[in-house]
């Protein structure tokens, strides 16, 4: 379990990196441009990302108050990229440090609606990671209704392929 999960802690780093390169090359203008999706621009869906990434780390962390980075202060764009490289490396970092203990644990959290869950952490992380492939991908439909066609492919096979 634990060498799949630093697998895709890993993979998710580096997917996440790749697009969010791509994203520093684009205008501020191309950044906030009105796209249909699920969120509105680049900017948006880097920020919803964002606030994903942070309150599952702070559950994790059985913080009791969530603080929501969209709630607390307005990002510029790279400040986005910045903050996402940094949880997405914080994944990498705590799931390489787990024991398989830490992995199975079955720990209680609220949704955004106060509802109460419990569910073991390696199943939370295994979602964590399928969100960012959900978004990765809305980014690179987002890239392309921009006209930007020069994107890396972030599919798992692909880096697999690099990395060995």
């Amino acid at each position: 379990m634990k060498e799949l999960l630093i697998q895709y802690a890993t993979y998710h780093f580096w997917a996440n990196k790749l697009l969010l390169d791509v994203v520093l090359k684009l205008t501020p203008t191309q950044q906030q441009e009105i796209i249909e999706s699920s969120f509105s621009s680049i900017h948006k869906t880097l920020l919803h990302i964002l606030d994903a990434e942070t309150i599952w780390w702070q559950r994790l962390k059985l913080t009791e108050h969530l603080i929501i980075p969209s709630d607390t202060k307005e990002f510029t764009t790279t400040e986005l990229v910045v903050e996402i490289t940094a949880t997405s490396q914080q994944w990498v970092l705590w799931v390489n440090q787990a024991s398989e203990v830490q992995l199975q644990h079955v720990f209680a959290y609220q949704n955004s609606k106060r509802e109460q869950f419990k569910q073991p952490v390696y199943q939370m992380l295994l979602h964590l990671f399928n969100h960012g492939t959900f978004h990765r991908g809305q980014l690179v439909t987002i890239f392309r209704q921009l006209g930007i066609h020069k994107i890396p492919s972030t599919d798992f096979v692909t880096w697999t392929r690099k990395k060995g």
